[in-house]
């Protein structure tokens, strides 16, 4: 029997496994020339074994670090009410959108279902329109309560859309109280 199982007829080492294990006398050549190793000192030769190779790397790339909400000061506010009125006033309706195809990138905050912590994501692509709730980018609607800021591509001499001077609009949406 090896373990479990019968030994095949036709088993190579046949021979050597009916031999048994060795025994050695406790004073002998090879006892002296190789003690038996304790335990204790065994396990620390293991210890540093990893059979997943990179499986902890790989868990902490997934690992999501939870940001709280970040409030926006009045200025900040404005801002993002005067770069949401230019956006409004672009992409108004489907033939200026399509027309003028402004490219954006919105970073938004996304909360997570257990409380006001959450992360920051930046959506990029082509606004869309932008609504009394939402700013479309792409296929994408983001509320504006999650909306934490606004850039866009440069246009013109290293300029971008909100840069250049506008009428002196009251701006579409007011995020400030």
């Amino acid at each position: 029997m090896i373990g479990d199982m019968a030994m095949p007829a036709d088993f190579e080492y046949r021979d050597v496994f009916l031999k048994g294990r060795p025994v050695h006398e406790p004073f002998d050549a090879f006892r002296l020339r190789h003690p038996s190793m304790d335990p204790v000192r065994r396990a620390k030769i293991f210890a540093p074994f990893d059979a997943l190779a990179g499986f902890d790397e790989a868990l902490a790339s997934t690992e999501v670090l939870c940001e709280p909400r970040r409030e926006l000061s009045d200025d900040e506010k404005e801002e993002l009410d005067r770069r949401l009125g230019i956006l409004h006033r672009l992409t108004r309706n489907g033939h200026l959108a399509r027309e003028n195809r402004v490219p954006v990138s919105v970073t938004r905050f996304i909360p997570f279902p257990d409380g006001d912590c959450g992360r920051y994501e930046t959506v990029s692509g082509i606004c869309r329109g932008v609504g009394p709730r939402s700013v479309a980018v792409d296929d994408t609607a983001i509320p504006l309560a999650d909306v934490a800021g606004i850039e866009s591509s440069t246009l013109v001499d290293g300029r971008g859309i909100f840069d250049f001077p506008e009428a002196d609009e009251p701006p579409f949406f007011t995020l400030c109280p």
